[in-house]
């Protein structure tokens, strides 16, 4: 069996995910092939075709193909496997770029599709580079063409990090729903305190400035992408509810400095051995290009208040 990935169909290229590794792929030298209902950004061959009902030169595409990947919502990913599994060649490998794995991996295994199969999350925005920045492959039916799927990852200096499907959902709950979670409900509150923002730009020590920075990129961010990390994945509701139990703590702990700091010991815990490392990290995060930015904010609010009226 060959190991060469020489065509590669990716249905939803013209989405982030699948235009970064179209791009990604065609720097390594595969022929890639675009299937979606919007055009690529970028000149590609390309078919407009709705997945579910393929067109016959899609059909075609998919036939020929060494590698076929989905970068799909996963509602559409899970109604499409069947149909492209039907079409696929058995010595093809079969990937998929959903931020959830556990649904499209029982899928696959219930299906009996005979050929390779490998699931891929970036754990980053498509929008920046691959290089130095962490890959979750998640490896269902391992053969040549995976292993040169994972090669080429490396060979693009990214960092693949290898994980079951069930210990990935339960990683990105903790990593992206809790994450996404905090940061929702801190600007929640902080909407309910009805403070001036300006005077708490101005003011803001580079705890509470790094986290007005996150609500800002998520706020503003598209809200299917969100929305998608909450209802998704099926271990998000635990994530949340883990949340609101340790909010309750805190407010419980404040009535006795010793279960306040034992609160305390229990957070700091979670990090192992890790914790020195990420001592530093915050270090150079508020010594750095955030300490730049506060100086900036606070010159710009002293410019405007000192300008004549």
């Amino acid at each position: 069996m060959s190991q060469e990935i020489r065509q590669c169909v990716i249905v939803g290229g013209a989405g982030g995910v699948g235009g970064m590794f179209a791009g990604l792929l065609e720097g390594s030298g595969v022929e890639v092939c675009i299937i979606d209902m919007n055009p690529p950004s970028v000149s590609r061959q390309f078919k407009k075709c709705d997945i579910t009902v393929p067109t016959p030169q899609a059909k075609d595409m998919i036939q020929k193909a060494d590698m076929v990947m989905l970068a799909l919502p996963e509602n559409v990913a899970l109604q499409a496997v069947k149909v492209v599994g039907a079409l696929m060649k058995p010595d093809s490998l079969f990937v998929h770029t959903l931020s959830v794995q556990s649904p499209i991996f029982k899928k696959i295994h219930s299906l009996g599709l005979p050929f390779e199969s490998i699931g891929l999350n970036p754990m980053f925005a498509p929008s920046l580079s691959i290089v130095g920045r962490p890959v979750a492959v998640i490896v269902q039916n391992d053969g040549p063409k995976g292993s040169h799927l994972i090669q080429m990852i490396l060979d693009w200096k990214g960092r693949p990090v290898l994980l079951e499907a069930e210990e990935h959902d339960q990683l990105v709950a903790a990593m992206q729903a809790l994450t996404h979670s905090a940061i929702l409900t801190f600007g929640l509150a902080l909407a309910e305190l009805d403070v001036d923002i300006a005077k708490l730009s101005s003011l803001a020590p580079p705890p509470h400035a790094t986290m007005l920075a996150l609500l800002a990129r998520i706020s503003s961010g598209t809200p299917d992408v969100y929305w998608d990390v909450q209802s998704v994945n099926h271990q998000a509701m635990r994530a949340r509810a883990a949340l609101a139990e340790a909010v309750g703590s805190l407010d419980e702990s404040v009535r006795d400095k010793s279960v306040f700091i034992e609160l305390l010991r229990k957070s700091r815990e979670v990090f192992g051995n890790e914790i020195a490392l990420y001592q530093d990290l915050c270090t150079s995060i508020f010594e750095g290009p955030l300490s730049q930015l506060n100086q900036a904010l606070k010159e710009e609010k002293h410019s405007q208040t000192n300008q004549p009226g």
